[in-house]
């Protein structure tokens, strides 16, 4: 069965990136390997990976030699630099700019999770008031952290360069300090 992974904020192929985020590289083909083989140890070829933008600031050629050797089905919500990822459509089981994913999960009082993916993180979202994750991209980790808010950076500047699987994700939400705004009455759920 084919997993479900979350990740942001590549930057494949941009050397300014390792200063403008201080990524421990000393060049750009040593962060692109490692990114590779990060993605390719928890992704596997049949898994489904929802990237939320800047997947690459390089030409299209050099973009397109990357993504052959990442695992899994990618879906591309746009950041603001992907005209390169753009370029390379072949690869992506498609290009949206914002994305709203429905998961199958018992866990749940409805037997499943609705997910809000965009590159910018937002206040609020659909349903964010039931209890809807948000995931983003973008900031690099140097946005603040709401503990009362069922979102966060899923950019790869703030997982250890890894995507993150949907139980993960789940994880992470669970330290969150949420609490719905509206109070549900019985038999009247508003």
């Amino acid at each position: 069965m084919s997993k479900i992974f979350f990740t942001s904020d590549h930057h494949f192929g941009h050397a300014n990136i390792i200063k403008f985020s201080n990524r421990p590289f000393t060049h750009v083909e040593e962060m692109n390997e490692v990114l590779i083989e990060k993605w390719n140890k928890k992704v596997g070829k049949k898994d489904q990976v929802y990237h939320l933008g800047d997947i690459g600031l390089t030409n299209p050629k050099n973009l397109e030699k990357i993504l052959e050797k990442l695992n899994g089905r990618i879906y591309l919500i746009k950041g603001n630099h992907e005209k390169s990822g753009e370029a390379c459509k072949e690869r992506f089981e498609w290009i949206k700019d914002y994305y709203e994913l429905t998961v199958q999960d018992t866990d749940f009082e409805r037997g499943k999770q609705l997910l809000v993916l965009f590159h910018y993180g937002l206040r609020v979202w659909n349903a964010s008031h039931h209890g809807t994750y948000h995931l983003y991209g973008h900031s690099h980790g140097t946005l603040p952290d709401n503990p009362n808010s069922l979102s966060f950076d899923i950019g790869v500047d703030c997982h250890n360069f890894c995507p993150l699987s949907y139980d993960e994700v789940k994880v992470i939400m669970k330290t969150k300090k949420w609490k719905p705004p509206f109070k549900t009455r019985k038999n009247n759920v508003i």
